[in-house]
Parts: C-alpha cells; sequence; structure tokens
C-alpha cells in the first residue's frame, strides 16, 4: 500500500505522504509560512494548530498570500 495521498491546494491536486504536518507540506510547496494564511476544508486555520494537522486523503487547502503595501 503505497502512503502516497492527494490533496486540493489552491484547487490543484497535489500529492503527499499520508499524515505529513501541514508546516511540512507548506514548506514542499515553497510557501513562507511567515506570510501566508491557510483555510483547511473550508476554515481558517489559525497558525497555533498548524504544528497539530495532519494531512490526509482528500484535504483541502487554501492558501493565501499576505502582500503589504501602501
Amino acid at each position: 500500500m503505497s502512503d502516497q495521498i492527494t490533496v486540493q491546494v489552491n484547487g490543484e491536486t497535489r500529492t503527499c505522504s499520508y499524515q505529513t504536518p501541514l508546516p511540512d507540506i507548506l514548506q514542499q510547496l515553497g510557501f513562507n509560512p511567515r506570510l501566508i494564511a491557510v483555510e483547511y476544508n473550508g476554515e481558517i486555520l489559525h497558525r497555533q494548530f498548524w504544528s497539530d494537522t495532519k494531512i490526509e486523503q482528500g484535504d483541502r487547502l487554501e492558501v493565501v498570500t499576505i502582500v503589504g503595501g501602501g
């Protein structure tokens, strides 16, 4: 049995290992964790819960980059 699963990230299908911690998948995808907000299965996920969140088959992530300006 493969430990690879599929998840949706910003509408695109991606693969990762079963129960990959959220910070690890964000790093693998090249996101700077200090500059993003994450919606996990339709709910904004507060940063304090990121390390406890394990990615599972069919999860949906929306990752929004925070842009500063003035």
